[in-house]
């Protein structure tokens, strides 16, 4: 008996804070989490390196990621659009 799993990729919000690389941009993800026991919100930033094909993206750039196949040793994202 085969099950088809069907993944949905996850979708992120970030900004690029890094363009140095040949291909690949930084995007800095920022969230709010709510502490477990104080109940009060603060924000968690996460740093993911997102392949970008034609080097179109610029440091300041608010862009959406998307998971995706391994690309390289780091590299699990790719950028699909970016936010006016």
């Amino acid at each position: 008996m085969s099950i088809n799993k069907v993944k949905k990729n996850k979708k992120l919000e970030g900004v690029v804070v890094s363009d140095k690389m040949n291909k690949t941009r930084v995007v800095e993800v920022t969230r709010l989490k709510k502490h477990p026991k104080y109940l009060k919100y603060f924000k968690t930033r996460k740093r993911f390196k997102a392949h970008d094909e034609n080097n179109e993206y610029k440091i300041g750039d608010r862009v959406v990621i998307m998971e995706t196949r391994p690309i390289s040793k780091e590299k699990r994202w790719k950028i699909i659009s970016k936010i006016s």
